[in-house]
C-alpha cells in the first residue's frame, strides 16, 4: 500500500516535470509565434504576450496543485499550435532580396552542363549593384579543380561555406547553399530554427560571390583546393543541379543546424565517396576546413595551419576587385595539387 507521502512525492515530481515541460514547450511556441506571426511588430508582440501569459497562468494552476486540469488545457492549445505550424509551407512566390531573387535550374547533356540563372552581378555597395542573371554552360570533359572557400564575419566557429569548381582555362563556377531571405529581411541564427527562410542555392561567378564578401561586406575569406578524383568532382557538381531543380519542382526552408551551406555538402558527399566519420566540426562551419584537413580532404603535404595561411585569399580579392583575372589572382601563393592528389589516385 502506497502511502499519503509516497503519493504527495509522486505528484510533486509529476508536477516538477509537467512545469519544465511547460516552459520549454511555451518558451518554443513563443519564439515561433514571433518569427512567424503577423507582419505588424505591435501584432505580433501582443500575440506573443498573450501566449506567454497564458502559459504562465497555466505555470501558476500547476503550482496550486491543479496539474491534471492545467496539463490537458495548455496540451490542448499547443496542438492547435503545432496544427498550425506543420501548416505553414515553403514557397518560391515571395518578394524576394534581388541577389536571390531568381532560383537557378540546368540540364546535362553528355559531357555539357547548362546553368539557367548564373548570377554574376557587379557590386558596387550593398544597395548599389547592376544585377545580372546569366545562362552559362560548362564542359565536364575540363573540369579539373574544386576548391573549398570560407568566408568569416565574426565568430571563427562560423563560417558561410561555398564551394567553386575549375575548369581548364580559368572558368571558375560556384555554388552557394543561402538562405533565400525577402526583401528587407535580415539574417537571423535564431529565425533559421522557426521557418524564417527558405533555402536557396545560388550559382555565381566568383567575381560576384566572392568579392561582395571580401570587398563589399568586409568579411574574411579563404580557399583551400580540394583532393577529389575527377570523376567525384563531375558526381559533386551534378549533385548541386539536382539540388536547384529539386528546389524549383519542391522549395525547401533552411534551417540553421540541419538544413545549411555545410550539412547540405556533407549528404552529398556521402553520397559520393560513401560514409564519412561524424564530427562536431561539422556542427561549426568555420571549422569545417579543419575537419576536411582530418579527413584526407587536404594537400597532407603541409600542416593545416600552412594551408590556411596560403588561402588567406582577401588582400588579394581586394587587390584584384574588378579584374578580368579576379579567380587567377586570388589564388596566387596557393601551391597547386599534386597530379595524382588532384585526381584522386
Amino acid at each position: 500500500m502506497i502511502s499519503p507521502a509516497g503519493v504527495q512525492s509522486g505528484h510533486s515530481i509529476l508536477s516538477v516535470a509537467a512545469g519544465l515541460a511547460l516552459v520549454v514547450l511555451g518558451g518554443w511556441s513563443a519564439l515561433a509565434l514571433w518569427f512567424q506571426g503577423p507582419r505588424s511588430t505591435g501584432a505580433r508582440s501582443l500575440l506573443v504576450a498573450l501566449w506567454l501569459g497564458f502559459a504562465l497562468v497555466t505555470l501558476g494552476a500547476i503550482v496550486r496543485g491543479h496539474l491534471l486540469a492545467a496539463s490537458i488545457t495548455f496540451a490542448a492549445v499547443f496542438v492547435l499550435l503545432l496544427w498550425w505550424w506543420h501548416r505553414l509551407e515553403p514557397s518560391n512566390e515571395r518578394l524576394w532580396a534581388d541577389d536571390v531573387a531568381r532560383v537557378g535550374s540546368g540540364e546535362v547533356h553528355g559531357d555539357t552542363v547548362t546553368l539557367r540563372n548564373v548570377r554574376n552581378f557587379d557590386w558596387r555597395t550593398l544597395s548599389d549593384y547592376a544585377p545580372r542573371w546569366e545562362t552559362r554552360s560548362y564542359d565536364l570533359a575540363k573540369l579539373e579543380s574544386l576548391d573549398l572557400i570560407t568566408s568569416y564575419w565574426g565568430r571563427r566557429a562560423i563560417a558561410h561555406v561555398l564551394v567553386s569548381f575549375g575548369f581548364s582555362g580559368g572558368e571558375q563556377l560556384v555554388f552557394s547553399v543561402e538562405i533565400r531571405r525577402q526583401r528587407q529581411q535580415k539574417f537571423s541564427e535564431l529565425g533559421g530554427f522557426f521557418k524564417r527562410f527558405e533555402l536557396s542555392v545560388v550559382a555565381a561567378d566568383e567575381r560576384d560571390v566572392i568579392r561582395v564578401r571580401t570587398n563589399i561586406r568586409g568579411e574574411d575569406v579563404y580557399l583551400y583546393r580540394l583532393r577529389l578524383a575527377r570523376e567525384d568532382m563531375r558526381s559533386l557538381l551534378i549533385a548541386y543541379l539536382e539540388q536547384m531543380n529539386n528546389l524549383v519542382r519542391t522549395p525547401r526552408f533552411y534551417n540553421t543546424i540541419t538544413v545549411n551551406c555545410t550539412t547540405l555538402i556533407y549528404q552529398m558527399m556521402q553520397r559520393i565517396v560513401g560514409r564519412l566519420p561524424y564530427d562536431y566540426r561539422l556542427l561549426f562551419s568555420g571549422y569545417l576546413p579543419e575537419y576536411v584537413y582530418k579527413v584526407g580532404g587536404l594537400d597532407r603535404r603541409y600542416t593545416f595551419a600552412q594551408l590556411r595561411q596560403f588561402g588567406h585569399v582577401t588582400g588579394r580579392a581586394r587587390l584584384a576587385d574588378r579584374s578580368a583575372q579576379f579567380s587567377r589572382e586570388i589564388r596566387q601563393s596557393i601551391p597547386a595539387l599534386e597530379s595524382a592528389s588532384a585526381t584522386g589516385r
